[in-house]
């Protein structure tokens, strides 16, 4: 059986992180289905590659093409200077309404982390991602539409803008909020964990963040009613807990009490930052995989940047890419496939042998280049 994959190379060090990863994620399925299974990898422009090609950052024929698929996978994209996009991957996940951002973080033996208990990290951050400020509307202050819009909400709402603001708007409807939870709930009752946390600044922002955490209540309540329970009840059973923390007190939990959150659902920006301070506590965004999805297509990426001043000097860290794409086989029913990825790179990080942000963090480690650290990865499958 073949599974079609499109996949954008991305731009800076995205070509270096691909090409360690792929030869790693074929193996990984050829070992597991003992050749029955195979990926065909279609490729798709996008970023600076498309621009060189076709004229344009994202073409009309990549959105096309991915509108029809079912699985994807990309490389970082630069973010166009000077006009254009607010940002490519802003602009994928809003044309393809890739409207879930789903970003797992676990500890790997070895890595020196700015924690003590780095272990106690295992969480899987559900973060809503076409809403919210990346939505977000804004005039520059002294412009024509921001004065219009403050004398608007001076004269007519009676509230107190100082007419020299920059104003922004952040939209958050109850749709978006709760297709973001339904999902974070049903991959917790699959995965049989135990807890669901909205994480909300609602103190404060009480009908967009406040909202949204009264809207996840309100979906657990009306379509898991039977499966979940609320932190109140002191005896859930085997109940799924939705419970929800104020997101300043939420960053202080996940530093001092990890152990007890396991999945969190949030707003666009909360998730945002989280899921990158998470993954600094077990490592950095190197080895932190990601996917946007819609209901229809599963879109896999590389988390961190373009780093253009590492490309084409072979010291990147493909981990990023490569633990994406096996989530990517856990998506397709391939999970023999994603845990020989997950195991080789477990193995291979207590070889010490290991890119130059991992090294950073290791006592006595040895610094390999891009591509050797895919072959070792490679010889580990």
């Amino acid at each position: 059986m073949t599974q079609v994959v499109y996949f954008i190379e991305g731009d800076g060090i995205g070509p270096e992180i691909w090409a360690a990863a792929r030869p790693v994620l074929d193996a990984a399925v050829k070992k597991a289905s003992a050749g029955a299974r195979k990926i065909e990898w279609r490729e798709i422009l996008a970023g600076e590659k498309a621009l060189n090609e076709t004229g344009e950052y994202l073409p009309q024929e990549t959105i096309d093409t991915l509108r029809q698929a079912e699985f994807a996978i990309k490389g970082p994209l630069t973010t166009p200077v000077g006009g254009g996009f607010r940002s490519l991957n802003v602009a994928l996940r809003q044309i393809l309404d890739l409207y879930a951002c789903i970003r797992p973080i676990r500890y790997y033996p070895g890595i020196v982390s700015p924690v003590r208990n780095p272990e106690k990290v295992d969480m899987i951050v559900f973060r809503e991602n076409t809403e919210d400020v990346y939505a977000g509307i804004e005039y520059e202050s002294g412009s024509q539409e921001a004065k219009r819009l403050i004398s608007f909400l001076r004269e007519e709402l009676g509230a107190n803008v100082d007419l020299s603001a920059g104003v922004g708007i952040k939209p958050m409807t109850e749709h978006g909020s709760k297709r973001l939870v339904r999902k974070a709930i049903q991959y917790a009752l699959a995965q049989g964990k135990p807890s669901v946390t909205l994480v909300h600044k609602g103190n404060i922002m009480k009908f967009t963040e406040g909202a949204f955490a009264r809207w996840g209540y309100e979906l657990a309540a009306a379509e898991f009613g039977g499966q979940t329970t609320n932190e109140a009840d002191e005896a859930p059973g085997s109940r799924l807990v939705i419970k929800d923390r104020i997101a300043d007190n939420m960053f202080q939990q996940a530093l001092m009490k990890p152990e007890l959150y396991s999945v969190l659902a949030t707003p666009n920006l909360n998730g945002d930052y989280l899921s990158d301070a998470l993954a600094a506590q077990v490592g950095g965004l190197g080895i932190a995989p990601g996917m946007n999805c819609s209901d229809q297509l599963a879109f896999f990426e590389a988390t961190h940047g373009t780093a253009p001043k590492h490309a084409g000097k072979d010291t990147a860290n493909p981990g990023s890419i490569l633990l994406s794409g096996a989530m990517m086989l856990e998506q397709m029913g391939l999970p023999e496939a994603a845990a020989l990825v997950q195991n080789a790179m477990v193995k291979t990080i207590a070889s010490k042998h290991v890119p130059r942000d991992l090294a950073a963090q290791m006592e006595g480690a040895v610094t390999v280049g891009c591509r050797e650290f895919g072959e070792l990865l490679l010889a580990a499958i």
